[in-house]
């Protein structure tokens, strides 16, 4: 970790593109003792890049004395805001094919067969639900051998529990994946995309300190010490920075926050982080008020093209519906916001389309890569509105919190 400490103090990004041509991506040779002859061997750490899967580190041991090696990748990510649950309905042999992207932290059940496998009990793997599957019944049989001369009952149990798992394999019967990931990296494909997934629910939750403990962002007996804010007004006219990393490339980074009273509104929080390693800009605003026991749901009609200039608040918890492109974006896809409605489309375009990992390297295909290449071309004639035959309906609803609404600021004024 001294390497990684090293670069974060000469403010460069850790992770590197893998090049061969680049020095800096080369791995990183470090003597150390092997654990099988306690003679010394050489371990070679790279630290890179997966599109999606984000920054990994990866490490290679090798004796010359024994001949052992071992070979280990761990995630380097940062750990998102929430945890993540995907609730998926496996119907055909097509959603076998779904991308998985599971982190080291998800849980993994299929309800109808009682089966779990725990957190940490495998590597974090981008892979299929078919590879899931298949990489669940390696692990079963890998010790039936010995289960068949020491517990001849269990061996036969876990034969037919083999069994059904090969038989769900094969599309035999319908089944629901559960991926429960605290960490908020694990990730399961929606092949319909840009349209909503009927069979994929995917729900955001607040982590429970257990949770939070078992990440090791803190202890689990911990308190939060609540300090009181005494003097709001100053806090109003000064604008706070703390450091952090940019969640692009990882490199050191700055974040502003201010406190903000919009006028007929509430008080928000704007956070705004700048890279100066890759130039990724970014800004989020966050509720300041208290929780309102009802949600919003606003429907806004564009007729002109003077409504693309319209001010809007949006925060995390609010989604996102334009019946007339068949397009649903969910709560915590997009952070908060406070922006123009045509600033708002161009974000969606990028999500979906420019910062797809699924459309580029192996990850992609032709059909997929098309679908998307079109969503975007109709986000850029709504923001031309050059879609005018008929209205373009923007609904955007939130459930939680006051400011989850998109609100425009004319209809304040209003």
């Amino acid at each position: 970790m001294s390497v990684i400490a090293e670069e974060n103090v000469r403010g460069g990004s850790v992770f590197k593109e893998i090049n061969a041509d680049d020095e800096d991506s080369q791995p990183t040779e470090i003597e150390s003792l092997c654990m099988n002859c306690y003679q010394n061997g050489m371990t070679r750490i790279l630290l890179t890049k997966i599109p999606f899967f984000k920054e990994i580190i990866v490490s290679s041991f090798t004796c010359p004395n024994c001949s052992w090696s071992n070979t280990e990748i761990q995630s380097a990510g940062r750990i998102q805001d929430q945890g993540i649950t995907y609730t998926l309905n496996v119907k055909s042999k097509q959603d076998m094919n779904r991308e998985v992207v599971k982190a080291d932290s998800a849980t993994t059940r299929i309800p109808e067969l009682d089966f779990e496998i725990p957190p940490y009990t495998q590597k974090g793997s981008l892979s299929t639900i078919e590879g899931l599957l298949d990489r669940a019944v390696a692990g079963l049989e890998q010790d039936q051998p010995l289960r068949n001369e020491t517990a001849p009952e269990v061996a036969v149990k876990i034969s037919e529990f083999i069994d059904k798992l090969k038989k769900l394999k094969e599309g035999e019967s319908g089944f629901t994946l559960v991926i429960d990931d605290p960490s908020g990296n694990s990730f399961v494909e929606n092949p319909f995309a840009p349209q909503t997934d009927e069979a994929l629910s995917v729900c955001n939750y607040t982590r429970t300190p257990q949770q939070d403990a078992q990440l090791g962002i803190k202890a689990e007996d911990e308190e939060e010490e609540e300090k009181p804010i005494n003097d709001i007004d100053s806090m109003r006219n000064e604008v706070l920075t703390f450091n952090t990393n940019c969640p692009e490339c990882n490199a050191p980074a700055s974040t502003n926050m201010k406190l903000v009273q919009i006028p007929h509104f509430k008080e928000v929080i704007i956070m705004a982080t700048n890279c100066d390693d890759c130039g990724h800009r970014t800004n989020e605003v966050k509720s300041g008020g208290a929780t309102e026991e009802l949600g919003t749901k606003i429907t806004l009609h564009l007729t002109d093209v003077s409504d693309m200039s319209r001010d809007l608040l949006k925060s995390e918890t609010c989604s996102i519906l334009i019946p007339e492109l068949e397009f649903e974006l969910g709560m915590a896809a997009v952070g908060g916001k406070f922006t123009t409605l045509e600033g708002l489309l161009k974000d969606i375009k990028d999500l979906i389309v420019s910062k797809n990992p699924f459309t580029c390297g192996d990850s992609s295909t032709s059909d997929r890569t098309e679908k998307l290449k079109l969503f975007g071309q109709k986000i850029d004639k709504v923001r031309g509105i050059k879609l005018l035959k008929k209205s373009i309906t923007t609904v955007l609803s939130g459930s939680s919190y006051s400011l989850s609404v998109l609100t425009t600021v004319s209809d304040v004024w209003n």
